[in-house]
C-alpha cells in the first residue's frame, strides 16, 4: 500500500513510525513532513494546509490511503476533498471537524445534550464581553473561538488580566478571525488528563490515557506552549473514572454528534478535568494531540493501520486493540525562547542508537544536516516497565542530544509521580 500522511511534526513522525509496522505498507509520503521525518517517509514539500496541492498528488500518485493528521487541514475540509476523488482517509470530514474548529459550537454541543463542562458565555462583542467580566468570578478562562495553535487560551488570574485577554483576542486579533467570537468560562480546578480516542462514528475505544505539561517552565510556570512534555498513562484517570467518562462523556458526544447529522470518524481527543464534581471536558480536538500521540502510540500493541482503516469504514467493533501495561515519557526539546521568540537553523546531534527513541517535530534539513527549524524540536521519549525508570530513561537520552539553545524542562511526570507516590 502507498500511504500518505499530511503533516509535518512530532505527531506525524510518531503515526508514521507506526504505520510502517505493518508489512503491507509499501510507501509513505509525508505532506510536507520535515528533517527528521526524512528518515522514515518521503517527505514532499506541500503544506498541510493546500488542500488542492494535497488532492493532486494524491491522485497522481496512486495513494491507497491518508491520514490527515493536523486541525487545520481537517477543519478546511481535507478528508471531504481527498474522500471525492476516491481516497479513502483517517480524520472526520468538515462537518465533523467543527468539534474543534470553533469552541462556542463544542460548548453549546455540551449544553444540550447534557456533556459535563465549565460553566461559560459566548460573545461576539468585545465591550459586551468587558462589561460581563466586571462582575465575573475570578480566575476566568478566555478562548478564541477558532483555531490557534493550541495557543487560544488564556487563563487570567484578575480583572485586569481578564480585559487584557479579550483585547488582546478580539481587538488586538492576535489570532485573526479565530478571535472573532470568544468564550469565556468558568476556571475549574482538578488533576488534567488528556484521552485520545478511536472512533467510526458508533463505537468508540478510548487509548491509554496521558498527562501533558503546557507551561514553558519548570513547576508550571511560564507562557502556554503546544506541550513540553507528556507521560502515559495518567495516574489520576483510574478504571472507576474512566468507566465514568465513558458513559457521561464519550458515549454522549458521539450521539451527539450523530444527532447533529455531524458523525465523527477518526480520532477524538478529549481533555478532562477531574473536578471535585467529577470529570468534566475542557476541550475536544478533532484528531490525535501533540505531544501525546508520542506516549500513546508506542505503547500501542495492535496495527495502527488496520484500526485507522476500521474507523473509516465503520468496522471498529470487530478490531483488536490492545495498549501495553507499560509505561512511557516523552520530553520536547525546545529551541530558547518558545513559545515567544526564538533562533533557528542549529545542527542537531542525535547519536544514532538514540533514532528509535527520537520524534522529530521542528527540524529542516540543510546541506545534508539536520538542524532546528521551530520551537518545539525533537521529542525524546523512552517505554519501561514502570514511570520512574521511564523518565529516567528518556531524560538520560536527552542529555546525549545536543543543539545551540537547547531547552527542556526538567520535571516532566513529577507530579504523575507524586500521584503514585513516589
Amino acid at each position: 500500500m502507498k500511504l500518505m500522511v499530511v503533516g509535518g511534526g512530532g505527531r506525524e513522525h510518531a503515526i508514521i513510525r507506526k504505520l510502517r509496522e505493518n508489512s503491507a505498507v509499501a510507501e509513505i509520503y509525508a505532506l510536507p513532513g520535515n528533517g527528521g521525518i526524512a528518515r522514515d517517509a518521503r517527505c514532499v514539500p506541500i503544506a498541510a494546509d493546500d488542500i488542492a496541492g494535497i488532492a493532486a498528488f494524491a491522485v497522481e500518485n496512486g495513494i491507497d490511503y491518508c491520514v490527515v493528521a493536523p486541525d487545520d487541514p481537517l477543519v478546511l475540509g481535507a478528508v471531504d476533498c481527498l474522500e471525492s476523488k476516491g481516497i479513502p482517509c483517517f480524520g472526520p470530514n468538515k462537518d465533523a471537524a467543527i468539534i474543534e474548529g470553533s469552541k462556542v459550537f463544542s460548548k453549546n454541543l455540551m449544553k444540550k445534550y447534557g456533556i459535563p463542562t465549565a460553566a461559560y458565555e459566548v460573545f461576539d462583542d468585545a465591550g459586551e464581553a468587558l462589561t460581563y467580566l466586571k462582575d465575573a468570578p475570578m480566575p476566568a478562562v478566555i478562548k478564541a473561538d477558532g483555531l490557534a495553535l493550541g495557543k487560544g487560551v488564556i487563563i487570567a488570574q484578575d480583572l485586569a488580566e481578564a480585559e487584557d485577554a479579550v483585547k488582546t483576542i478580539m481587538q488586538d486579533r492576535k489570532f485573526g478571525k479565530s478571535g472573532e467570537r470568544i468564550v469565556i468560562e468558568e476556571y475549574l480546578t482538578g488533576p488534567e488528563v488528556s484521552v485520545l480516542s478511536f472512533t467510526d462514528g458508533k463505537t468508540i475505544i478510548p487509548m491509554i490515557s496521558s498527562m501533558d505539561h503546557k507551561r514553558a517552565g519548570d513547576g508550571d510556570t511560564g507562557l502556554n506552549t503546544g506541550g513540553m512534555g507528556t507521560v502515559a498513562p495518567n495516574p489520576y484517570y483510574t478504571k472507576e473514572i474512566a468507566a465514568e467518562c465513558m458513559e457521561t462523556i464519550f458515549l454522549p458526544t458521539i450521539r451527539a454528534m450523530n444527532a447533529e447529522g455531524r458523525t465523527f470518524k477518526g480520532c477524538l481527543y478529549f481533555g478532562l478535568m477531574l473536578t471535585e464534581n467529577g470529570p468534566k471536558v475542557i476541550e475536544y480536538n478533532c484528531r490525535f494531540g501533540d505531544p501525546e500521540t508520542q506516549v500513546v502510540l508506542p505503547l500501542l500493541e495492535s496495527d495502527l493501520l488496520s484500526i485507522m482503516m476500521a474507523c473509516t469504514e465503520g468496522t471498529l467493533e470487530k478490531c483488536d486493540v490492545r495498549f501495553s501495561d507499560k509505561y512511557a515519557a516523552c520530553v520536547i526539546m525546545a529551541s530558547e525562547g518558545y513559545p515567544a521568540k526564538y533562533e533557528k537553523g542549529y545542527e542537531i546531534t542525535v547519536p544514532q542508537q538514540l533514532w528509535d527513541n527520537v520524534f522529530s517535530a521542528g527540524t529542516a534539513l540543510k546541506d545534508g544536516k539536520l538542524v532546528t527549524n521551530g520551537g518545539r524540536v525533537l521529542g525524546v521519549c523512552a517505554v519501561s516497565d514502570t514511570l520512574s525508570e521511564a523518565l529516567k530513561d528518556a531524560y538520560e537520552k536527552v542529555s546525549a542530544i545536543s543543539f545551540q539553545n537547547a531547552y527542556y524542562r526538567h520535571d516532566i511526570g513529577r507530579k504523575a509521580l507524586q500521584a503514585e507516590g513516589k
